[in-house]
Formats: structure tokens, sequence, C-alpha cells
């Protein structure tokens, strides 16, 4: 397991590196080789698949950190406490560690998105207050989205979810969340191929003797930004948990 944690504005610990969701079997070596923070969300079509590979861990629930998203046509008061029953449900637990917005937006040039995610972020709220959720958030939402947020809610957004990776690192974006207290989460931590392929990615790998992927993981953990990898071999899970021994 990764050996830290990372605090919330609300106190809950979250461990610093989480895995993304594949399908029962890899996650399930994912757990094998120590994971026990998982993203997934209604999008996905993963939740079914972590609830069937931590059942078959026998590893107790409270064990496990698991943060799920609502998607785009589940904004909305109503809709997106609906759309947390359904992933409850599909999960087969009775609360979420982390639930998040997914995008800002329903879809592109949509008007009325400030009122809609206010709404959106009012039902998170509530389910928050119930005691069904430790902490809530927002995924790709950029600093002029969170400030929407920010400007009518009575729970700060704890999480932010941006693509980030050397070579697309969002510094302006990822600055506004860190002065406000909000952990940044990397989706695509690891960039597309050709991240592996720079230069400088490969020269440090050869340097500390480690992968290009663990250059990058290790790059958002110095950032104090929580990296979400996905791998499908045990070899390169455990790699990519390794990020603190170089």
């Amino acid at each position: 397991m990764a050996k830290d944690y990372y605090v919330l504005e609300n106190g809950v610990k979250i461990p610093m590196i989480a895995s993304g969701t594949y399908k029962a079997e890899v996650i399930r070596a994912a757990i094998d080789v120590g994971y026990r923070c998982f993203d997934t969300a209604s999008y996905y079509g993963t939740e079914p698949d972590l609830a069937e590979a931590i059942r078959g861990s026998g590893i107790p629930r409270e064990e496990f950190f698991i943060t799920s998203k609502l998607w785009k046509d589940e904004m909305g008061y109503d809709n997106a406490k609906a759309a947390f029953s359904r992933t409850l449900e599909r999960l087969e637990t009775d609360y979420l560690d982390l639930y998040l917005i997914h995008w800002p937006l329903p879809e592109p040039g949509y008007k009325d998105w400030k009122a809609l995610d206010m709404e959106t972020w009012k039902a998170l709220e509530d389910l928050y207050d119930e005691g069904k959720i430790r902490a809530i958030g927002l995924s790709n939402f950029l600093p002029h989205h969170v400030e929407n947020i920010l400007a009518g809610c009575r729970v700060k957004p704890m999480v932010d979810q941006l693509e980030f990776h050397p070579g697309y690192s969002q510094e302006a974006a990822v600055r506004y969340c860190q002065e406000r207290n909000i952990l940044v989460q990397a989706w695509s931590p690891l960039g597309r191929q050709r991240v592996f392929e720079e230069p400088l990615i490969l020269s440090l790998a050869e340097k500390y003797n480690v992968s290009s992927a663990q250059i990058c993981l290790r790059f958002a953990v110095q950032r104090g930004i929580m990296p979400l990898p996905k791998a499908s071999s045990a070899e390169r899970m455990k790699e990519n948990l390794d990020v603190f021994s170089f």
C-alpha cells in the first residue's frame, strides 16, 4: 500500500494513490497487490465489478475507499439523489467514501449550467449531511465552475478530478484548487503513450532505475496531487504503488 494519506478538508483520510477500475478480475488483482482505494463512475459501467471484487476479497468494506461519480444525464437535485441510490445498489454498499459530479456541463454550450450545478451540489450536500457520503467533490471543473459552487454552497468541495500529467499540468486550475484546500486527483496521470517517450521522462527513469510510469506518478505526488492510474497487469499495479522508494 502507499505509505501515506492525504487528508481532506473535513479530516477524512484518503490513500495517496488509487486505482482506476476495469473488470472484476483486474480489480481483484489490484486488491491482492495492496490497493484499497478505487475510482469508478456510473458512466464507466464498472460499479458491479468493483462490488464483486470487494465481496470476493473477504476484506471488510470499511477498509476500502470507494469513489463514484454521477454522469451528465444524472444532474439536478432529484436526478442526483436517484443516481446515488442506483450507485449504492450496484456497489452493494450503504455509503460512499467520495461522490463527485462528473462534468460541469451536461452538453457543450449549455446555458443554465450555474443553476444546474448548484442544484446537483445541493443533493450531494444533503446526502453528505445524512451520513451517506463521507466526502463530496467535483470532476473536470475548472476555476470558474468551482467558483460558482463556492459562491453558494454550505459544504465546500473537497476534491476536484482533473486531467493531469507531465506535459499537461493545468497549472492555473491546480493552483486555484490547492489554494482553497481542494485536493486535486489526476485522471490520466500517465498521459498518452507519447509522454513515456519524452526524452526527459526516459532519462529520469534511467537515472532512478524505475519505469516512466513511476516518474509520472511521483511527479503528481510531489505536487500534492493524488494520481488515479489504471493498469491491467499485477506487475504494473505493484509498480504504480511503488513511488516512494526512489
